[in-house]
Formats: structure tokens, sequence, C-alpha cells
């Protein structure tokens, strides 16, 4: 999301670097070169104003034009005043007890509320939470089914009521539900509309003024901009809510409602949408949001989502195999796939610190990591703990099984040769450490580093020539 913002603030930085000592007035020249980059980041005008006038005091409080190393000053004193621009944030939900406690979501139509529903319900899962979802959405066609769809999807059951369109009684029926079936949260997923109009304040408060929710969540698109810092001002005035939820985080967009939404409203952005699984939804954390922006990366979220993907028991075995030696082809198999739940190669290279940078020209292709899948799954067993066994009629079939050519399969194998001895290395890792090694691996494997680029055969019975026919051509060309 903050690609064009990171690359703007870190121009300006570098050229901080090459200066030595500055002046005052180049402090001055510094903040408007950060103010552009932040109106062209679709950052609230009164917020990048109010922003750079405080790091400008801030800077020259703390003395920057003294300092033999002014940039670090600087990037000391940004990252500071970025989280405090978006936080504070606390990212717990406050459970009552007895419950159930009750979650009412807001929204636009169009924001990814009732996914957001399910995504949270999901969370509260791996939090050992009952959660029950509410299908209070009767305005918009099939939005019952949806949820229904996605509460089946994440095991969670979805209370529905058709018929009638009297949202309030729905949402009291779930409730009563939750209390007989023992669920200890409720999320109501309630109707949105094309545009904020008064039916749908007033159908919204009354939810609000008979169900009284212990906490309110208003779903914004990331994708609108400055609408939905708008928007949130608006729901803010009528409904009182405690949080926000920014949804498709991972866009393209460019990020100016995440730096000016806490200002404006004085409502924190609690979660973040960012991606579209159900797994998807992260905390909001300022300061780490703060380090990607300003390239330092995201080590903690990046460990937290790894210890979500390797068990403790598995990496044991596995740095045991690493230290012999025996990391067999299934192994970096099985170690891909989960490196690719974790998200794309891109975006987890964004987290390490000091690799952001690198990736912004960088042609990674998360497909090819599902050809190359695609050739071990097509060898047997023995030949994926034994690849020296891999001849060259061995290679046709391995390549004809997964739609590539027999060449891909000796690029796999010689990387992975090499790879392996690299292995041993890895045994001593820490997490940081593996996190680093895995995301370099991948990214070689994607990018065509060392190994070619994989391309799908264009012509199925296309096959190498046999000793035999190679002599026959040969006597041919001769004549």
């Amino acid at each position: 999301m903050f690609d064009a913002l990171t690359d703007r603030l870190g121009n300006v930085f570098r050229g901080l670097r090459g200066r030595g000592k500055i002046t005052e007035e180049n402090v001055g020249e510094i903040m408007r070169e950060i103010r552009t980059a932040l109106l062209e980041a679709d950052v609230n005008l009164e917020v990048a104003r109010k922003f750079c006038d405080e790091v400008q005091v801030k800077a020259i409080g703390a003395e920057v034009v003294k300092t033999l190393k002014p940039d670090q000053v600087m990037v000391k004193i940004v990252h500071d005043e970025l989280v405090r621009i978006m936080g504070p944030v606390d990212p717990r939900i406050p459970f009552v007890s007895p419950g159930p406690t009750v979650l009412l979501m807001a929204g636009l139509q169009g924001s990814g509320k009732t996914t957001t529903c399910g995504k949270m319900a999901s969370m509260l899962l791996k939090k050992a939470k009952r959660p029950l979802l509410v299908a209070a959405d009767l305005k918009r066609p099939a939005a019952i089914d949806q949820l229904e769809v996605i509460g089946r999807q994440i095991g969670v059951p979805a209370y529905t009521e058709r018929g009638h369109e009297n949202a309030v009684k729905v949402c009291t029926n779930g409730i009563a539900y939750a209390k007989k079936t023992d669920r200890d949260v409720v999320i109501l997923d309630t109707a949105g509309r094309l545009a904020i109009d008064e039916a749908l304040m007033q159908e919204l408060e009354s939810v609000a003024k008979q169900c009284n929710p212990h906490q309110v969540y208003l779903v914004l698109d990331a994708m609108t901009g400055q609408d939905a810092v708008n928007t949130a001002k608006i729901f803010n005035e009528r409904l009182e809510i405690d949080a926000c939820i920014l949804t498709k985080f991972d866009s393209d967009t460019r990020g100016g409602a995440a730096l000016s939404v806490k200002h404006i409203t004085g409502k924190p952005i609690k979660f973040i949408g960012v991606g579209e699984k159900m797994e998807a939804l992260e905390e909001f954390r300022p300061d780490r949001i703060a380090g990607r922006i300003l390239g330092m990366g995201d080590v903690l979220s990046l460990v937290e989502q790894a210890q979500q993907q390797f068990d403790k028991d598995e990496a044991a075995k596995l740095e045991a195999k690493m230290a012999k030696g025996s990391f067999s082809l299934e192994d970096f198999r099985d170690h891909l796939r989960k490196l690719r739940k974790m998200g794309s190669m891109k975006d987890l290279m964004k987290k390490i610190p000091g690799m952001s940078g690198l990736v912004q020209d960088e042609d990674v292709d998360d497909h090819e990591l599902v050809h190359l899948e695609a050739l071990i799954d097509s060898m047997t067993p023995k030949e994926r703990a034994k690849p020296e066994l891999i001849d060259a009629s061995r290679r046709r079939r391995i390549a004809r099984g997964a739609g590539l050519d027999p060449q891909d399969v000796s690029g796999l194998v010689k990387q992975f040769e090499t790879m392996r001895d690299m292995m041993k290395k890895m045994s001593g890792m820490n997490m940081l450490q593996r996190i680093r090694f895995s995301t370099q691996v991948g990214n070689i494997m994607a990018s065509g580093g060392q190994l070619r680029k994989l391309k799908a055969s264009t012509t199925a019975t296309q096959r190498s020539l046999s000793k035999k026919d190679k002599r026959k051509d040969r006597k041919k060309r001769s004549r």
C-alpha cells in the first residue's frame, strides 16, 4: 500500500545522507518534500501540515543541524511522529463475562463488511472463542447466503431469518440464540448502502440502542482514500464508533486513509484486511506500519506469521535433517508450501529489514513456485529422496507430468543440490535468520536467479533425441 510513499521518503533521506551537516534552511526544504510526498499519498491536508510542523519543531529541537548523521536522526523523528498520528491503538477486544460479547459491524456497501465478519470470526476461533455470525443485512441480495457460505467455510454457525426486513429483531433474536447455544461472541453483520443516507443511520442507531453492542467497528475500504476518512467522520458523529477496520490493505492504493483516520475522527484503526483469505486479518500496530513506511521492515509480524505455520516438533525434525544434510526435495516442497501460506514473496521480503528497497524493481512471480511444486510432485518418492538418480529419461517423464521442459528439471536438481549444502548452515539459525534465508531462497527460485525461468512446454509431443536418432541425424547431414 505504501510503496510510493516509502520510495519518496527513501529518496529524501538518501539526499540527507550525502550532505553531512545541514542548516535549518535545509530542514525546511526537507519538510516541503515530505509534505509533498504525504499529499501525493492522499493524506489529509490538515494531517500532512500538522505532521510536518511537528517534525520540523522536533528536528530543530533535537539539533539535527549539528549532528554528523542527520538522516538517522530525521528517520527516528519521522518514525515517532508517524506512530503518534496513527496511535495509540489497543488491538485487544474487551470480552465480557458472562457473555456474549456483542460486536457490531457497520459500513458502506462494497467495503468488505461481510467478508470481514468471517475473518473476525476466524481470528476469534484461534483465540479459543465460540463466535456466532448474525445475518442482519436484509437489504442486499444474497447477503444472508454469503454469510452462511462463509460460516460453513470457517466452521462458525450463522444465525439467519428470512421473510422480513426487521434488522433489530434479527439482532436481538441472534443474541438470545447465542446465549442458548453457549456462544461467547456475537458478530452482527448490518446492512450497508451505496451512499450514506438517513434510513441507514436510523437503522444502525436502532440496532445499537436495542442490542447495546460492546464494540462498534466501522469497516472502511482503503481504496476509497479520503472518502473513507469522510465516511468515518459522519458515522462517528451519528453512531459513536469504537474503532475502524481498514480492508484491502494489500492493494496498490496510496494509503492516505491509514494515516488520516485517527487524527480526523479520533478513533483508531484496530484491524486491517491484508488479503482475500479468511486468515487475512491482522491487528493494526502503528509502530510496525511506520517501520514498513520507512522501509525498516516488520520483523515482529513476520515472526508471528512464521510461528503460525511452523510447528515446533516439525521444526525440530527439519533441523535434524538439515544438520545431517539429508534434506530432501519433499522436505523442500513442504517448506515452500508453508512459506506461500504466509503471503506473497514480495510482501514477505518487504517485512525483512534492508530488503524492502530491493523489492521495488524485483520481478518476483509466485506462480514460479507453483511450477516448482508441480515438478517435485511429478517425481517418485525415491527421486525426491535422491535427486541424483534422475537421468535423461526420468527428466523427460517428470517434465511431461508437470507440463514443463526437461531443462527445468535439470535446473531444479542442480539448484537443489547447492541449496542442500546451504541448509546445513541454516540448522543453527534463529527464527528471523531462517525467515530471511527461506525468503531469499524462494525469491531466487521465483525470479530466476540461478535457476532459469520456468516456462510451460509449448509442444506436448516434443522430446529429446535418443543416441540412435542423433546418429541417423548426423548421417543425413553428412550426405
